[in-house]
């Protein structure tokens, strides 16, 4: 399915959480087109602060590699602090162990980089869905 097909995602929030701001600034362009309303923040202590300031995603995409806090850092802050936001793990560093802390921490899912764009967002919908 191309970018410009639309799915009817029902109003989707997501927040995406990567240091690489290419890589969040293109992702947030295929999902803005995708009709998802997107925000993004370069650090696990920038999203934090938007969770706290009252920004409402569904989901929020949270890279495991960044500098500073990192993604299971962040998970785990993120679920302490606003249960009901719920988190998918990105990663290109993907293990077995992993994954699983991810998961004992509360992620909704765990998937690698590059994802498939369609498989993110029936991950985000479903994610999103059970918030709701």
């Amino acid at each position: 399915m191309s970018d410009t097909a639309r799915m009817p995602e029902n109003g989707l929030r997501i927040m995406l959480v990567d240091d690489e701001s290419p890589f969040i600034d293109a992702l947030a362009k295929r999902l803005t087109r995708r009709g998802i309303k997107v925000s993004r923040a370069l650090s696990g202590d920038e999203a934090l602060e938007r969770l706290a300031a009252g920004e409402s995603p569904e989901v929020v995409v949270l890279d495991v590699k960044m500098p500073g806090m990192d993604g299971m850092q962040a998970l785990e802050l993120i679920k302490h602090r606003h249960p009901l936001v719920e988190v998918i793990m990105l990663t290109g560093h993907a293990t077995v162990e992993s994954a699983i802390q991810g998961m004992k921490l509360g992620a909704f899912d765990y998937l690698m980089k590059p994802c498939d764009l369609d498989e993110l967002i029936r991950k985000a919908s479903e994610a999103g869905a059970m918030r709701r």
